[in-house]
């Protein structure tokens, strides 16, 4: 056994190979579950107990020798061979290779944000797992509301006060109503998830983009004015606005907020339904209630606050048919927005 050892131990300083493929089948007929070297372990268990400390010792070398070996090999391939020389050639021409672009909802997000910076709103921020709190109880959803059903929402655990995926981004007006200092004007864009079923024109995850602007003397006219000058940087000076009345828990009038189509100019097209008018965004004066859940006297102080899907603009925008095409990452369909970067 010794002399089959110190034979195995020449044999394998020698051992050559050009592919990766070559050292693995070296590994495998020396170390592998039938290899020679764990034959020549399971043999050991057989000799005298006289010759074990010698034998051992030998042994060991071998296995330690052969791992080192493989490994050696190995890193010849990888450096270029067994000649340790580079097989790139440096004359070739380089591989070609697409610039990206920004996504559609990433572009449409930042002018967005780009338009309501120029009117003086801060950009807020928050959490997408949050509390029922900040998301439903300080703005006036009452206990019985349908969005506070599963069905609705995608609830984390339940109790006292339950933890979810937010559904608007109204939690971080929340939090800027409990942190910030008066007067507010804040733009909060983000994820959020509803528990929808996921079709053309509906998705469990969206972003939005809602706004906040708390002060003295707020009034309906201003919240008309900062919609027209948003619908205009965004669709063009050309774009009317209409508000119908509408309803939400933590604004008190509400309105649904329509621009002018800008397929047909407003004179009815299968985009708009015929109608000449798209939906944008919900509007209203904030609830007294709202503010005084957030520590903010409602006698002294008014706002308004607003709210809209990114998809839904950059649906809009860009004549989208499909919103499931904002999350299936077809090159095809990125690719047409490489020149909007």
């Amino acid at each position: 056994m010794k002399d089959r050892i110190e034979k195995l131990l020449e044999e394998i300083q020698e051992l050559k190979a050009q592919k990766e493929q070559e050292v693995e089948e070296i590994r495998i007929r020396l170390l592998g579950k039938k290899g020679v070297v764990t034959q020549l372990f399971d043999e050991f268990r057989t000799v005298l107990p006289e010759q074990k400390r010698e034998l051992g010792q030998i042994l060991n070398k071998l296995k330690v020798v052969a791992t080192e070996k493989i490994d050696e090999l190995r890193d010849m391939i990888s450096e270029g061979g067994s000649t340790g020389k580079s097989e790139f050639d440096l004359t070739k021409p380089g591989d070609k290779f697409e610039l990206g672009a920004k996504h559609p909802i990433s572009i449409t997000r930042s002018e967005i944000l780009a338009i309501f910076n120029k009117l003086g709103y801060a950009i807020a921020d928050g959490p997408e797992i949050e509390d029922d709190w900040h998301v439903f109880g300080a703005l006036n959803f009452p206990p019985e509301h349908p969005a506070r059903d599963m069905q609705d929402t995608f609830f984390i655990s339940t109790g006292e006060n339950p933890v979810l995926l937010r559904t608007h981004t109204s939690s971080i007006q929340v939090r800027a109503m409990e942190t910030m200092k008066l007067p507010i004007r804040v733009v909060c864009p983000g994820r959020v998830f509803r528990n929808e079923a996921i079709s053309a024109r509906a998705h469990c995850i969206f972003h939005q983009v809602e706004g906040l602007y708390i002060d003295k003397d707020v009034s309906f006219a201003d919240l008309k004015q900062a919609v027209l000058l948003f619908a205009k940087e965004m669709f063009g000076d050309n774009v009317q606005i209409r508000l119908r009345p509408s309803y939400f828990p933590f604004t008190e009038p509400s309105a649904e907020v329509d621009v002018s189509c800008n397929i047909c100019g407003g004179k009815g097209c299968n985009i708009c339904k015929g109608t000449g008018w798209l939906e944008i965004m919900g509007c209203g004066m904030v609830d007294p209630n709202v503010l005084e859940a957030s520590g903010i006297d409602s006698k002294v102080y008014s706002g308004f606050a607003f709210g809209m899907g990114v998809e839904r603009i950059a649906m809009l925008k860009w004549q989208v048919r499909d919103l499931r095409l904002y999350f299936e990452n077809d090159i095809r369909f990125l690719k047409e927005f490489q020149t909007s970067v």
